[in-house]
């Protein structure tokens, strides 16, 4: 006989960033885990410094960190706890990004522009991440840029769940605010029987955050309209778009995003809509500022540890979202 044999089970450890530790805290205790105690602070000259207060070695470790502001930051971070992990001898490392920074610049719009959302893929990957897993990312293509396995979640289920069950579903609308977000309206006019709508919009390539609305495609008269979207950053667009479905004579817009960015001026723009309601998942902090009764934020915690538990049990995550 040559060499040696062994009968050690697999481990789960869990290890956590600073972004977002109240959904890292969730997660764990879907999990029935605790949080990998971790050592982690800044230089006086913004260096970060991290240290894991367990061993690691032969460990399936999931990292979990939410790029949210600062959100540079907050991905070095990430890297840096990816890297102590691959130095540390962690059998497996799955990085879990409930929401991906760079995400919108997943493709050149002209000559000279980055495409950042590969370069960050790339980054994982050089830091010592064996699986990628997300919410909700901006364009599916990016699974693409990650040279390995991208467990690519949903919160569709979590937020139409929610609406259907507080709205008269005979006067529901389902509203997409461009035409890149069709496909996902079309999974909500399924899920709850309901018709779609779209608001045309342009962008001026050249200022950010700016958007000028053209027309509603659809029947909104009278209908309790549900504007679904990725992500909500400044608000500009999203409050453009309920405008323009008031100005076309819909009785209520509920606005449902499973990324609240909610940056810059979106704090006002949301206090003063019209909009009755804006529905979030929990994949960002929300800033204090703008906890509002017309704010709801839900969970994606369950979804989030149900996928891991897959992932680390040699499961299917593609089975939670099948009846989609």
């Amino acid at each position: 006989m040559t060499g040696i044999k062994t009968t050690g089970e697999k481990k789960l450890m869990f290890f956590s960033g600073r972004a977002h530790p109240e959904l890292a805290e969730e997660v764990a205790h879907q999990l029935g885990v605790g949080l990998v105690p971790t050592k982690a602070f800044d230089f006086a000259n913004g260096e970060i410094y991290v240290r894991f207060q367990e061993s690691a070695r032969g460990a399936d470790c999931f990292l979990i960190q939410s790029h949210t502001a600062p959100i540079n930051k907050w991905i070095m971070e990430q890297l840096i706890m990816l890297d102590a992990l691959k130095r540390a001898s962690a059998r497996s490392i799955t990085v879990i990004v409930p929401f991906y920074g760079y995400a919108r610049q997943d493709k050149k719009h002209r000559g000279r522009e980055p495409i950042s959302a590969r370069l960050i893929a790339d980054l994982m990957k050089t830091a010592g991440a064996d699986r990628i897993l997300t919410v909700d990312l901006h364009t599916d293509q990016i699974q693409g840029f990650f040279d390995g396995p991208v467990d690519h979640l949903f919160a569709l289920p979590i937020l139409a769940d929610y609406v259907g069950a507080k709205v008269d579903r005979s006067k529901l609308t389902i509203v997409s605010p461009d035409a890149g977000r069709v496909r996902v309206a079309d999974r909500w006019c399924d899920r709850l029987d309901a018709p779609l709508a779209i608001v045309h919009k342009r962008r001026d390539k050249d200022v950010p955050n700016q958007v000028s609305v053209h027309e509603v495609v659809g029947n909104v008269e009278g209908r309790v309209c549900v504007l679904v979207d990725d992500m909500i950053d400044t608000g500009g667009t999203i409050c453009a778009a309920a405008d323009a479905l008031f100005a076309h004579g819909a009785e209520d817009v509920i606005v449902t995003a499973t990324h609240g960015v909610l940056s810059g001026p979106a704090a006002d723009r949301l206090k003063n809509s019209k909009v009755s309601e804006f529905v979030f998942t929990d994949t960002l902090p929300t800033p204090g500022e703008l906890e509002l009764d017309k704010i709801t934020v839900l969970s994606i915690a369950p979804t989030i540890a149900r996928a891991v538990r897959e992932v680390f049990e040699d499961g299917s995550v593609t089975s939670l979202f099948e009846e989609q």
